[in-house]
């Protein structure tokens, strides 16, 4: 590959990243405090359970996943 494609390849990845990031945390502002938590609560317990495969497609690692999904619902 020439450099101006390493260089395009790498800046993709680091958008996609970074969009995926913004999905991960970006919930809706009209759930209110309690919407939110019980929100996480959800999302967090849903994310352990996802399979190796899933968490691929979502670009985390079973690590990352257990990390987030073990937090406790009132820390953003």
């Amino acid at each position: 590959m020439s450099g101006i494609s390493d260089v395009r390849l790498k800046l993709h990845a680091e958008e996609l990243r970074r969009e995926q990031r913004l999905k991960l945390f970006n919930v809706p502002v009209e759930l209110g405090r309690w919407g939110l938590m019980a929100h996480r609560w959800n999302s967090r317990r849903e994310l352990l359970e996802l399979t190796p495969e899933q968490l691929r497609d979502i670009g985390l690692t079973p690590e990352q996943a257990r990390q987030e999904g073990l937090k406790p619902f009132w820390r953003g």
